[in-house]
Order: C-alpha cells, then sequence, then structure tokens
C-alpha cells in the first residue's frame, strides 16, 4: 500500500505541474492538448486513489473484516 501511495503521490504532483505549467507558459497547442487528455485525468485518478485509501477510525475494522463489494 505505501508504494502505492507514494506513487499516486509522484503522479498527482507531476500532473499538478503540467497542468500549470501550461496554464503559466504559452506552450504549443499539441503539448496542450497531451496535457488535457492524459494530465487533467491521471491528476483526478491519483487524488481520488488516495482519499480512498484512508479509512475513516471507526470504519477501519470493518474493512479489514469485510472487503469493499459496491453499493
Amino acid at each position: 500500500m505505501d508504494s502505492q501511495k507514494s506513487l499516486c503521490i509522484i503522479l498527482l504532483v507531476l500532473s499538478t505541474i503540467a497542468i500549470l505549467a501550461c496554464l503559466v507558459i504559452n506552450l504549443e497547442a499539441w503539448i496542450v492538448y497531451a496535457v488535457a487528455i492524459f494530465c487533467i485525468p491521471l491528476w483526478v485518478l491519483s487524488l481520488g486513489l488516495l482519499t480512498m485509501a484512508k479509512p475513516a477510525p471507526e470504519d477501519e475494522e470493518e474493512r479489514v473484516k469485510e472487503p469493499f463489494t459496491g453499493y
């Protein structure tokens, strides 16, 4: 789990830097499109994985006993 968390943090930082670079620096159009297609979904995915990885203290034992099966 630690490797997944560290990978998500790295991807979140890299995609944030790429998105901010496209907003600040006047880059070529194809670079901006590549960032929009790859980095924005990657940012959302890594942020979602980081927030889902932390259980609430009262739900921590329940997650161990019963794995996530959906809603």
